[in-house]
């Protein structure tokens, strides 16, 4: 939908992912479309790169979200916004559904 905008599917795939779970590692993001991950690393350096993501290392694993510092993340996220609720409801449920986990078996919820 956004590609011709954003260059190629992989950025606007990348773009939707961190508007709908806010941050995102590789692997996760790669595995998420079954895209290869030379292709995501690519796509995310370019990102940060024009400072429209950050990421932080947590431990081995590095974190890329939205820049909030980025001028124009409030027009960005209103455009991934409303591109995201014109996505076919199949492909929204296939990728897009909140992120669902077992919890370790005695684990307390937070309250």
């Amino acid at each position: 939908m956004l590609e011709s905008l954003f260059g190629n599917q992989v950025v606007e795939k990348i773009l939707f992912y961190l508007l709908v779970y806010e941050n995102g590692y590789i692997r996760g993001i790669a595995g998420a479309f079954n895209l290869p991950v030379t292709g995501v690393v690519q796509q995310l350096d370019r990102l940060e790169n024009g400072g429209i993501i950050v990421s932080q290392k947590k431990g081995k694993i590095r974190l890329y979200t939205l820049n909030p510092r980025y001028p124009f993340i409030d027009e960005l996220k209103a455009l991934l916004a409303r591109a995201k609720n014109a996505l076919p409801e199949a492909e929204l449920e296939k990728y897009y559904r909140m992120r669902t986990r077992p919890r370790r078996k005695g684990k307390p919820t937070r309250g």
